[in-house]
């Protein structure tokens, strides 16, 4: 007989695996020794109260065992000599629609503009050393995306537009970890993320796909009205049946490629700010209660939202152990983010606080149309640059200092490697941003007592949330509403925001071009 119950246990007991079979058999009500096996399926820690708890949902055999684990099963077809999709950008929507794409019998053909994992290694040691910005091979562009070298966090909300289950189990597949099956925040760590990625590479090469790396596109190719390819810096052109568009939200030259051929784009909301720092203990012992967390419970994560002047405040990509890295795409540029490895051990915790900015908060850019916010990044990214001295040193202020308009005389200890420089960021971040920001950590700080102090530290500038731009589709065919044959998908279409519900938007965009061409049946 099989069980499903949920147990709630401390820390400790939750890490030993005969103690936690003992209190499963006492909610069954049954001796120990009728329990043949148990699978932890669910596990979230709860922190809300002082006393810590793990929270685990527990699949329990009695009197048999379960059958051999299979891994579930991917449909993979050999697509050698399929129709072929073009598909441009290898970040998660792009590869995941790859991967899909085989599984209806067609073949994807992937174009990036940048280098696979293993070359992008150095471009992204060069940035760190400042040794500038190779704006086709960074933390942005290069096999796997934005995502590949900073940090792997599988959660997303978009629950209701596709099956998540299926995307951790092929990641998992794939190499990830298989714990990302069970917790409620699946992670898996940039030091692990890229052997994922590159195991992903050989599933779509083994079944007939192609991928082409260190190929910018630069132009597209259409013909009576309809997407039929693309065209790249050294002049290669790759047509197909369709072109899949997963350039991810940093593409900017992509937008304006599209503007230029007349494909209609759109502005939208989205969210600036800053990167916040602290150490973990210090999230720890806010979080937990305690002045330390011990060796049971994970290093604290933390999740902020306010309301200030009609936009929201709010946390975003909180990487606890982790490091902030720059992650510019182009030089006269600075950009930073957060990233943390699978063991979460770092002693710092950094997150994104970013505001929201609306369409109609920038009429100074209202001759750039629905590039008004994409011309507004920009800006802030040099200011950026410029205020750290032209170079990749990330402009610093202690919290506090931050919050009450004062300049930071010295600065403390920093997990940015290329390094950090004294800055009055209140001064020179845009006035709505920097007071919403400086309102919204008070607002904080009266939720988790501690989180304003001068041993953290803000660095800037966090612009890279998601797109200020849409590509508009239509929600039945995903095909461009006025451009078919073009099928724009992910975070730079406007349709994603994170690893997995771009993976989900991928998989779906190649259901719909399967559909389209009437080659779901293939």
């Amino acid at each position: 007989m099989i069980h499903q119950i949920n147990i709630c246990l401390s820390p400790k007991v939750a890490s030993n695996e005969e103690a936690c079979k003992e209190v499963v058999a006492g909610k069954l009500k049954l001796p120990v020794d009728d329990i043949s096996h148990f699978n932890i399926v669910r596990r979230s820690v709860d922190a809300r109260g002082r006393n810590v708890r793990i929270n685990l949902g527990v699949e329990v055999y009695v009197g048999e065992l379960p059958d051999a684990i299979v891994r579930p099963e991917l449909h993979y077809l050999n697509v050698a000599n399929k129709p072929e999709v073009i598909i441009v950008g290898a970040g998660p929507a792009g590869l995941f629609a790859a991967l899909r794409l085989i599984e209806l019998g067609i073949k994807p053909v992937i174009v990036e503009r940048g280098k696979d994992v293993s070359s992008r290694k150095a471009d992204i040691a060069a940035i760190h050393r400042n040794n500038g910005v190779n704006p086709d091979s960074n933390y942005g562009f290069g096999e796997g995306g934005a995502g590949t070298f900073s940090d792997g966090k599988l959660y997303t909300r978009s629950k209701k537009k596709g099956d998540i289950r299926k995307i951790l189990n092929v990641l998992h597949f794939h190499g990830a970890q298989p714990e990302i099956l069970i917790d409620a925040h699946p992670h898996i760590g940039s030091n692990v993320l890229p052997r994922v990625i590159v195991n992903i590479r050989k599933t779509i090469l083994d079944y007939g796909g192609e991928m082409h790396f260190n190929q910018r596109v630069v132009d597209f190719i259409v013909k009576n009205g309809e997407m039929l390819g693309v065209k790249t810096l050294d002049g290669t052109i790759f047509k197909g049946r369709a072109v899949v568009l997963a350039t991810g939200h940093s593409a900017r030259d992509i937008y304006k490629l599209l503007r230029d051929r007349g494909i209609h784009l759109e502005a939208k909301n989205f969210a600036v700010g800053v990167r916040v720092e602290h150490p973990q203990a210090l999230i720890d012992q806010i979080q937990y209660h305690r002045p330390n967390r011990g060796k049971y419970l994970p290093a604290a994560s933390y999740s902020f939202v306010s309301q200030v002047e009609g936009r929201g405040v709010y946390s975003f990509c909180m990487c606890p152990g982790g490091v902030i890295v720059p992650a510019s795409t182009a030089p006269g540029e600075l950009v930073v983010n957060g990233m943390s490895p699978s063991h979460r051990g770092g002693v710092f915790a950094n997150s994104g606080i970013v505001t929201e900015i609306h369409t109609a908060d920038l009429k100074q850019y209202h001759h750039h149309r629905e590039l008004a916010g994409l011309k507004f990044q920009e800006d802030l990214e040099r200011k950026c640059f410029q205020m750290a001295g032209e170079s990749q040193l990330a402009p610093a202020q202690r919290l506090s200092d931050f919050v009450s308009g004062k300049n930071s005389s010295s600065l403390i200890k920093s997990s940015y490697r290329p390094g950090i420089i004294s800055s009055d960021m209140h001064r020179w971040l845009p006035v709505n941003v920097a007071g919403r920001l400086r309102e919204g950590f008070k607002m904080f700080e009266k939720k988790a007592r501690g989180f304003l102090t001068n041993e953290a530290m803000v660095m800037g500038v966090e612009s890279r949330t998601s797109s200020s731009v849409r590509i508009p589709r239509n929600e039945d065919t995903f095909e461009h509403v006025k451009m078919p044959g073009l099928f724009p998908c992910g975070e730079g279409a406007g349709y994603a925001g994170g690893i997995v519900s771009s993976a989900v938007d991928g998989e779906r965009c190649a259901e719909k071009v399967a559909t389209v061409l009437g080659l779901s049946d293939v």
